[in-house]
């Protein structure tokens, strides 16, 4: 048994032990800069979040038609990509304007109000419906556009309106 018990010491000797590594001031610098771009980036993402649901919730009131701004409403369906290729389009063609804007509003028709909108005015989607600072319907523009058909006729009835 003292062999068995030496040869076992021996063992133990010989084999290398786990040692922890010692962090360094390096190592942990380096932890806090990567943890605040995390932070940075999550921060960021969540501002774009609210930032984009806010807009959503402003261009979906159609309550402020006829509030002393002209407008431009498009009836939409989100899952419409002739639809979404409108949005952006129109969007475009506002970002381009010189001077003041009307409002973009949108009537969603997967959405309740924005089905009765569209009802009301007797239009389908992929349009969109040009009211004065009175709220009275001046144009309907039917179909696909560029920002280059657009734009006129926004200019239009900004001066229309002014």
């Amino acid at each position: 048994m003292a062999r068995t018990n030496k040869r076992k010491q021996q063992q133990k000797q010989k084999a290398p032990t786990a040692v922890a590594p010692k962090r360094t001031r390096r190592d942990m610098l380096a932890w806090t800069g990567l943890g605040a771009l995390g932070l940075g980036v999550v921060a960021g993402g969540g501002a774009w979040a609210v930032s984009s649901f806010n807009r959503s919730v402003t261009e979906r009131d159609l309550s402020r038609i006829g509030q002393g701004v002209p407008s431009v409403v498009q009836v939409h369906d989100p899952q419409c990509p002739i639809c979404n290729a409108l949005q952006r389009e129109t969007r475009k063609a506002l970002s381009d304007m010189e001077g003041d804007q009307p409002l973009y509003l949108i009537a969603d028709i997967t959405q309740t109000p924005g089905a009765v909108f569209a009802q009301v005015q007797g239009v389908p989607h992929v349009t969109l419906l040009l009211f004065d600072a009175a709220g009275n319907r001046v144009e309907t523009l039917n179909g696909s556009r560029t920002r280059d058909q657009l734009l006129p006729a926004f200019e239009q009835l900004m001066k229309a309106n002014g």
